[in-house]
């Protein structure tokens, strides 16, 4: 049987965990009469998280690590007036305030929230103190002491539909609800009951934090009802497939008109053209000399198969992770 190298990018569902949807994969695959194939996923999305779940097949897996390390986009809703312990639905609630802030003071804190921060994990993380996860040390009734670490938040605003169909708002104003008349100045501010942001935002960033920090910073209190992620990296949710779509190729299903090749992980890597000698001895994990291109990444291939992915310095070329395909992979 040809093996399998590529990524399926699962759209999973809220309450699946993501080495729940690493199993579904083997599964269905397993199912679908497909060789047996190595399988991991480029990012965990917590069980009440829902949305893009990069899973990599065969030797894709070796780029998994990148995925990790890579950006992601998310799309999330507060809800003030609560925080729990867990800063989402499945927590108890510890504290909470009546105080509701205006929509317009939500986009003015924003840009404060936006660049680079620091930021305390929720206790209710798998972030490890001295070798335990912090989520096992909160269950068991530890007062758990999380650090502050430094991440990035590229971009931060308030989600409209209407701009998601091109109606883009001109004004955080430009709108009537809560309001005497059209752009009345007098008339009382709308309140906001909850709100929903989408961030772009490093690795290591913790939405529920995030989200816990904000409210804080309006003078009141707040935790995630909903979370969604809609780019992982290079994919976006438009390239993700349904869990049952992935139950369709467990039972016959063509697995092709959704594999993504193995390079789709690479993305904005360039990619170099290796002639026969020069592609053995990049299997042979050799160094290229002479190499014409700028510091960095690349990918080298032998035709449509890749090699290698390489790291050039000063014209000359290291095998970072090589790739196991043979030459006659289409």
């Amino acid at each position: 049987m040809t093996q399998l190298h590529g990524w399926l990018i699962l759209d999973k569902p809220r309450g699946l965990g993501s080495t729940q949807a690493v199993g579904a994969v083997k599964r269905n695959l397993r199912e679908g009469g497909y060789a047996k194939t190595k399988v991991g996923h480029g990012g965990t999305l917590d069980p009440l998280a829902e949305g893009v779940l990069p899973i990599a097949l065969g030797e894709a897996t070796k780029l998994a690590g990148r995925m990790l390390d890579a950006s992601k986009v998310y799309e999330f809703t507060v809800q003030f007036g609560e925080e729990t312990d867990t800063l989402d639905t499945e927590g108890e609630v510890i504290a909470r305030s009546d105080h509701r802030p205006p929509i317009a003071a939500v986009e003015a804190i924003l840009p404060h929230f936006t660049g680079e921060i620091e930021q305390v994990p929720p206790s209710y993380s798998a972030v490890k103190i001295d070798g335990r996860r912090a989520y096992d040390r909160a269950r068991a009734g530890e007062d758990v002491a999380m650090q502050a670490r430094r991440v990035t938040v590229h971009d931060l605003h308030v989600f409209r539909e209407r701009e998601e169909k091109g109606e883009r708002l001109e004004s955080a104003f430009a709108t009537d609800a809560g309001r005497l008349g059209p752009f009345d100045p007098t008339a009382p501010l709308e309140l906001a009951d909850s709100i929903t942001l989408v961030a772009h935002v490093s690795k290591g960033t913790y939405i529920r934090s995030l989200a816990r920090d904000i409210a804080r910073a309006l003078g009141t209190v707040g935790h995630v009802t909903y979370l969604r992620r809609i780019k992982a990296g290079p994919f976006m949710q438009d390239q993700a497939i349904s869990l049952d779509t992935l139950n369709e190729i467990g039972k016959g299903a063509r697995l092709e008109d959704h594999l993504l090749p193995l390079e789709a992980g690479l993305d904005g890597i360039p990619a170099h053209q290796l002639d026969p000698e020069s592609a053995q001895a990049v299997r042979q994990g050799r160094v290229l000399s002479g190499m014409p291109h700028p510091d960095g990444l690349l990918l080298a291939k032998a035709g449509t198969v890749p090699v290698a992915l390489m790291e050039v310095t000063a014209g000359t070329a290291k095998v970072v992770r090589g790739f196991n395909i043979p030459d006659t992979a289409e």
